[in-house]
């Protein structure tokens, strides 16, 4: 049997709800944790027509990217399209979970999907976060180092960019003496002691401080362990807002459109002018509303910023220095559902998962 908690663990092991932003509701928005998964139909946004289709599918799990509650509910009547959806849902027993802005932050996430049908290379975030790792220092006799840091390493900690296992460490002198009540790895009690040590030093995601804790008192010899907890404000480059890469061949604007309008299926872009741009080799992207990092895409050196939702008087903030190309909102964030469906398929295989086939795309072009 799997259960709902045990799916949505596995999407926040990829995309953890500590890097959602501070305005969002990603989670578990209606259901059970611990019912079993019949079911999961994937989405992009949880309408009363995808509720009906979970329920002819026999789903009882919908994973929506955008979160059907933004604030919060004081009455359920059905009055408005939110009541409606969340009142079927509950009495149709299906849970709901949204994955937003926590799946925009990661580097394999939106954004990622995005870059992959552009086919763009030498990957990076855009925006970075800050504040958001940990550094943990701590002092263990040099015999017990290798299996202080590998419980460490188990439970998250020094993992930077693609290099997994990093830590750093430094040779010292410890000294302490031990009280009338202890029972002490090393010495005896009321006399003082000296102990070769290990200092250890590793960084780590600092959502994840409970774990490494837990880790360190269940492995360290020490009755009393002594560390130092600090927490960073280091930028993490693998977490934060947009995302650059390179084409694998510089485009003309023109070629760059028509382009954009073949790999990601689209009827209309509204652009900049490009009159300014010769030619495109650096591309910067970000799935959903993006118009807050336009200046971002302008320092990266990108000629030219994909995203959604940009206001008329936002497509100035281009300068000159690049051209901005709005393909929507729907139309940037509709490939998460592949996203979401191969995330799921490489841990899950006793239940059906099922892609919406519904357009909740609100907006229309004649």
């Amino acid at each position: 049997m799997i259960t709902i908690r045990e799916v949505t663990a596995h999407l926040e092991d990829f995309a953890p709800l500590a890097y959602q932003e501070e305005y969002d509701n990603s989670g578990l928005i209606i259901g059970n944790g611990n019912h079993e998964v019949q079911g999961i139909l994937i989405c992009l946004d949880t309408t009363e027509k995808v509720i009906e289709e979970a329920i002819g599918l026999g789903c009882n799990l919908i994973i929506s990217h955008h979160p059907i509650i933004f604030k919060g509910l004081k009455k359920i009547t059905g009055s408005d399209h939110v009541e409606r959806t969340v009142l079927k849902a509950i009495q149709n027993n299906i849970a709901i979970y949204a994955v937003h802005t926590n799946l925009d932050n990661v580097i394999g996430g939106v954004n990622a999907r995005i870059c992959d049908k552009l086919n763009l290379t030498k990957r990076k975030i855009l925006s970075p976060k800050h504040s958001t790792l940990s550094k943990l220092v701590t002092f263990v006799p040099a015999k017990n180092k290798d299996q202080v840091l590998q419980a460490l390493f188990d439970a998250g900690v020094g993992q930077i960019g693609n290099y997994k296992h990093c830590s750093f460490s430094v040779d010292g002198t410890g000294t302490f003496r031990p009280g009338e009540d202890t029972d002490p790895f090393v010495g005896e009690t009321g006399k003082d002691e000296t102990v070769s040590e290990k200092r250890i030093e590793v960084i780590f995601p600092a959502h994840l401080w409970n774990s490494v804790y837990d880790a360190l008192k269940s492995v360290h010899p020490y009755e009393e362990v002594a560390y130092y907890h600090t927490r960073l404000d280091n930028n993490n480059q693998e977490v934060g807002s947009g995302m650059t890469g390179l084409l694998p061949e510089p485009m003309n604007p023109v070629d760059f459109l028509n382009f954009l309008k073949k790999n990601l299926n689209l009827e209309i872009v509204r652009h900049t002018t490009h009159a300014q741009i010769k030619e495109i080799s650096k591309v910067a992207v970000c799935g959903g509303s993006g118009s807050f990092l336009i200046s971002d895409a302008i320092r990266s050196g990108a000629e030219v910023f994909v995203t959604g939702d940009v206001k008329y008087h936002d497509f100035f903030n281009a300068e000159h220095h690049l051209m901005i190309a709005d393909i929507g909102h729907y139309e940037s964030e509709i490939f998460t559902k592949d996203l979401l469906y191969d995330l799921l398929m490489k841990k899950f295989n006793t239940f059906a998962l099922h892609l919406s086939k519904t357009d909740s795309n609100p907006v229309s072009y004649f």
